[in-house]
């Protein structure tokens, strides 16, 4: 299903599985950031290979994109809406886009019931949700310029000043810095860099792009 929403999101910055027991029933939740929906089927395959010997494989996943989301979920061959549905439930809560979870059940011979059922499943999707690293989609601008070796120390302030990176240096007759600014910070930055260089200095933009940046 496909359904409008904001287009600024969180998105999981790393591959992450925890698991828990309940009643026996071992529950191993695996989540990952998925960028489109064959790399979320694709990762859903890969887990459902690993753990071909369990009783179900819940897979679920929201795919943002632009102003929209596409979400899907499976119950595996639990009961109707108690597995996909509330593990959903949860990724919808979490504020997190572009991620696909796949909550493997290993069955301990002892029946959950619904409400049962219902808790573990969104016990298990909240356990990944809640310890998984985030980040955000920003745009930014990659730049490069020539600076002298006496202004090196003074160009990295300034682009931690403006919540950049340096990318790559070379070094030669002067040093060749590649970095990355914000798109909305780089007019703030080329201004101080003028300053800074008495005029001489100017980063050219050689990419624009989005980048996914940590959030704490």
């Amino acid at each position: 299903m496909t359904n409008n929403v904001m287009k600024d999101y969180l998105i999981p910055t790393e591959e992450i599985r925890r698991e828990h027991e309940t009643m026996k029933s071992r529950f191993i939740a695996t989540l990952a950031p998925a960028f489109s929906i064959d790399e979320a089927r694709a990762f859903m395959a890969k887990i459902k290979k690993e753990f071909s010997d369990a009783s179900h494989n819940v897979p679920v996943y929201i795919i943002g994109g632009g102003n929209t989301v596409t979400e899907y979920f499976s119950d595996d061959g639990e009961p109707s809406g108690t597995a996909g549905k509330p593990a959903l439930s949860v990724l919808r809560g979490s504020g997190l886009g572009d991620t696909v979870l796949v909550i493997t059940r290993y069955f301990g011979g002892t029946l959950l019931g619904t409400g049962g059922l219902v808790k573990a499943y969104t016990e298990s999707a909240q356990l990944v949700v809640n310890q998984v690293k985030r980040g955000r989609r920003v745009p930014v601008h990659v730049g490069e310029m020539n600076i002298p070796y006496n202004l090196l120390e003074r160009l990295r302030l300034l682009v931690i000043k403006h919540h950049g990176s340096i990318v790559g240096e070379e070094y030669a007759e002067d040093i060749k810095i590649k970095l990355q600014v914000r798109q909305e910070a780089f007019e703030s930055f080329q201004s101080d860099l003028r300053e800074l260089s008495a005029g001489k200095v100017q980063a050219k933009v050689i990419e624009s792009k989005e980048e996914i940046i940590p959030v704490e």
